[in-house]
């Protein structure tokens, strides 16, 4: 029996095998997270910041974490074809931040009938 390469590509069905990223594009996610990470870390427990601009520096940390999952990992802008999963990333976002502001309008809500 004789062995033929397979001229498919990854999968068989004809699609070319994608590149996910090169070590160069991985280590500068990694470091992007960490600087992401301890940016409101070290501002909040060294008291830089408080009451509201602490809530805004880490929602703004948050959303830059991630987009850079997004791009550096997930790799969101080297998709090709169809977005759906561009489709249920947002339908995900939805969810979230429904739950997300609804916890905190809930929370203040409590806090103010006390």
């Amino acid at each position: 029996m004789s062995q033929h390469p397979n001229t498919h590509g990854a999968h068989g069905h004809g699609e070319a095998h994608e590149s996910h990223g090169s070590l160069k594009s991985y280590i500068i996610g990694f470091v992007l997270s960490i600087v992401l990470t301890i940016i409101p870390l070290v501002a909040i427990l060294q008291d830089m910041v408080e009451g509201g601009a602490a809530t805004a520096l880490l929602i703004v940390t948050a959303v830059l974490q991630f987009v850079v999952q997004l791009f550096f990992f997930m790799h969101l802008k080297e998709e090709k074809g169809p977005r759906w999963n561009l489709m249920v990333l947002i339908l995900g976002i939805v969810i979230v931040v429904t739950i997300v502001l609804g916890s905190l309008w809930i929370m203040n809500y409590n806090m103010v009938a006390h």
